[in-house]
């Protein structure tokens, strides 16, 4: 197990790349703990971990609230004594139509969560890393983070930003034990996914044809990335994006 015995948070744990992500934390041998605002289905996360035989935490928690971070961070030290693996996946889409028809609200409300919310977890999370002299975080951008997408100004905008976010942290904590990268997605089978394709008036099939693999990728092809970018196995890799997305930026 290329975890074992480590402890893995993951924010925005309760469905999607997220639960995917903290099932597959548990399964390289990780302890595990991880948030989100929806308990039922963070129950369910929970269940399917314990499946595998790990100990896990389910915190509920508002990635975008300051208090709730600090509290996240300090109940996963208090509970297994470090901070080993980070994935910041919290996050929401926005709505899908052109820069100007955008409200003010709707970039407040994107930029609490997928900004100012990856900020705070990570100035938490590092602050505990520092004080352990090591730790690994990987930030979830999107293919939306290093191309644009019509429609997607502000939820693009929000993924360049984490882009910036990984890179620069990544320098600030080279030297001191910490690496920080990011992943980035593409047309991956998530509820985020099902309200895209509702919002662009298209199918599954449509997204699917647009990727030169012709399919729709799987939470899990995401979470196994995650998996391999916290461990040994990518100790010389820092400040940097893993594009998963079936070829679609090599276009």
């Amino acid at each position: 197990m290329i975890l074992q015995d480590k402890v893995a948070l993951v924010t925005g744990g309760t469905a999607g790349i997220g639960r995917a992500t903290a099932i597959a934390f548990a399964v390289a041998g990780a302890k595990v703990v991880f948030s989100g605002r929806r308990d039922e289905e963070g129950e369910k996360t929970a269940k399917l971990i314990r499946e595998t035989g790990a100990e896990c935490l389910y915190v509920h928690s508002d990635a975008s609230n300051e208090e709730d971070i600090k509290a996240l961070v300090r109940k996963t030290v208090a509970t297994y004594g470090r901070l080993d693996c980070a994935f910041n996946n919290a996050g929401i889409e926005g709505f899908t139509k052109p820069l100007h028809e955008q409200s003010v609200e709707d970039f407040d409300q994107l930029m609490a969560i997928n900004l100012r919310g990856l900020f705070l977890c990570m100035k938490y999370e590092i602050q505990q890393m520092l004080s352990q002299g090591s730790g690994v975080i990987v930030n979830a951008s999107s293919t939306g983070g290093v191309i644009g997408f019509p429609g997607g100004s502000l939820y693009d905008a929000s993924k360049h930003a984490v882009m910036g976010l990984t890179r620069s942290a990544a320098l600030d904590y080279a030297k001191q034990g910490i690496r920080i990268n990011a992943v980035n997605p593409g047309v991956i089978a998530t509820e985020m996914i099902d309200r895209v394709i509702h919002q662009w008036g298209t199918t599954a099939d449509g997204l699917a044809s647009m990727v030169p693999m012709n399919r729709i990728g799987q939470p899990k092809e995401i979470a196994q990335a995650v998996v391999f970018l916290c461990s040994d196995a990518a100790s010389y890799i820092t400040g940097q994006p893993l594009l998963i997305d079936g070829g679609y930026t090599a276009s």
